[in-house]
């Protein structure tokens, strides 16, 4: 069976003239026989640490170590033997292929593995039935409920053996009822002896957990201080649900915060030369919740969270504050 240690992990990515760090030298561990949480809100960064451990995304810097094995440091057919055998991973959208049956959705990874087909298929109905679904073994994805979905999604993840279980927000389209049912599986991989690593945004997952590990989302502004652009009158800055990397003051110009509703845009705030803006979401890790437009031609400065404390000395949020 497998432990999983993550050392200084760095993931990151650039945003235009930004450079955007959803992990920046993260650390946990996690043994055998534990089930860890990894609690955080939407852009925190867990589905890009699981990628990492999962060995689907190579991370900037940092070690991952699984059983010892260094993965962040494989490629080629290594690191297609660790993904193969060694690590099994649930979708917090089941991913089950629509036209084949729960069983063979399963057998499927075996299939993969070279194994015959017969004792793809035997297992795959042994794991099933482990999971409560042995008289929905010929049933396709369409005609099951999400719980039992994400249970056959489970279900394919463990049929080889691997000794680490990654699941991405497995209840996040689930009832209590389903959710419960889905939990306790988890709660029985870990029981079994495998490392299992799930991560969610709903702290009442928090009680089943051997351990937990809360990831705040950040984001680093590039090597320059400060930035100035310029926007045409009409012209979008950001868009609410984008990521929130930065903090504004406007130069010179009016620039509008707004919101789009049932009944057309719902104007929230005026800036004028002087005032900052987009303060909430880089300082609490939110996407935006608003849109920012041009009302004239405007220059802004773009300020990393850093910048914007030391020139303004404040830590927090204000009242006014839009994200």
């Amino acid at each position: 069976m497998s432990g999983v240690r993550v050392d200084g992990l760095t993931v990151e990515f650039r945003d235009g003239p930004h450079v955007v760090r959803p992990l920046d030298e993260f650390s946990f561990a996690a043994e055998p026989g534990q089930l860890a949480i990894v609690l955080g809100p939407s852009g925190s960064g867990k589905t890009t640490l699981l990628s990492c451990v999962a060995g689907i995304l190579a991370p900037t810097a940092g070690a991952i170590q699984v059983d010892g094995v260094r993965v962040d440091r494989l490629d080629g057919e290594a690191l297609d033997e660790y993904r193969r055998r060694h690590v099994g991973v649930v979708y917090q959208a089941f991913n089950l292929v629509p036209s084949l049956t729960a069983v063979e959705n399963v057998a499927m990874q075996l299939l993969a593995a070279g194994v015959s087909r017969s004792d793809a298929m035997s297992e795959a109905t042994r794991q099933l039935e482990a999971m409560g679904l042995g008289h929905r073994l010929r049933h396709r994805p369409g005609s099951m409920s999400g719980g039992e979905q994400q249970r056959v999604s489970i279900a394919r993840a463990v049929v080889h053996g691997p000794g680490l279980v990654l699941a991405d927000e497995p209840t996040a389209h689930l009832d209590y009822a389903a959710a419960e049912v889905v939990l306790r599986a988890l709660r029985t991989l870990a029981d079994d002896g495998r490392t299992v690593v799930v991560s969610t945004h709903d702290s009442r997952l928090l009680p089943i957990a051997d351990t937990s590990i809360e990831l705040v989302p950040r984001a680093e502004p590039i090597e320059r201080r400060q930035e100035e652009l310029d926007l045409a009158k009409g012209e979008l800055l950001f868009a609410e649900g984008d990521p929130s990397d930065v903090i504004y003051r406007l130069v010179s110009g009016e620039l509008e915060l707004f919101r789009t509703n049932g009944a057309g845009e719902e104007i929230l705030r005026v800036c004028g030369a002087g005032d900052y803006f987009g303060e909430l979401g880089p300082l609490l890790g939110f996407p935006r919740s608003a849109s920012a437009r041009a009302r004239t031609d405007v220059t802004i400065e773009a300020l990393g969270v850093v910048e914007f404390r030391a020139l303004t000395g404040r830590t927090g949020t204000s009242a006014d504050a839009t994200n």
